[in-house]
């Protein structure tokens, strides 16, 4: 048995695996001391990256997500190779989805998206001061750039046109550092 916070386990099965995710089902003893299971869900860890140029306008994508089953904007995002480190992914990612590199890179923290059932970190990026370079998307990846001004971005996170979590918890930081216009 195996101590877990509050909850102990009893037994732990992988029942699914494939190299983006892995689900883990537990037999437990939840903490009221009553039986149980519960499944959990590994999932790479990612980034997300924002691209601001020289007039603050936000680079982010517009693309089709297969699970959610429709177009979403967001920042540039992507999973950690095995060996790669988060800024490493950020460059590889930017390059790859928009055709941007960034000679400025500013870390702005490490999210849980999701603590329930789901582990995956997200590490958040700015890149500033960049450059155009060749795009090289995955071959299920069809990313249409879109360039908003800095306060288009934080009006489309409180309207709901953005809802990527990682996306809007970027755009609100970031929201911190640029004034609003009147």
């Amino acid at each position: 048995m195996q101590q877990h916070g509050p909850w102990k386990i009893l037994r732990s099965a992988v029942v699914y695996e494939d190299p983006w995710l892995q689900v883990t089902r537990d037999e437990v003893l939840r903490p009221d001391g009553d039986p149980g299971s519960y499944a959990t869900v590994q999932l790479k860890s990612g980034v997300c990256v924002v691209a601001r140029d020289v007039d603050g306008n936000l680079h982010l994508t517009r693309e089709f997500h297969y699970a959610v089953g429709r177009y979403t904007i967001e920042g540039v995002s992507g999973g950690c190779e095995v060996g790669e480190s988060p800024l490493q992914t950020a460059r590889r990612e930017l390059a790859e989805e928009l055709g941007i590199e960034a000679d400025r890179w500013i870390h702005l923290g490490t999210i849980d998206p999701f603590t329930a059932s789901i582990r995956s970190t997200v590490d958040l990026f700015l890149a500033e001061e960049l450059r155009t370079c060749p795009t090289a998307p995955e071959g299920t990846e069809c990313i249409e750039p879109v360039v908003m001004a800095a306060h288009q971005a934080l009006a489309a996170v409180r309207d709901g046109q953005i809802t990527h979590s990682p996306t809007c918890v970027l755009i609100l930081r970031l929201a911190l550092d640029f004034p609003t216009p009147a």
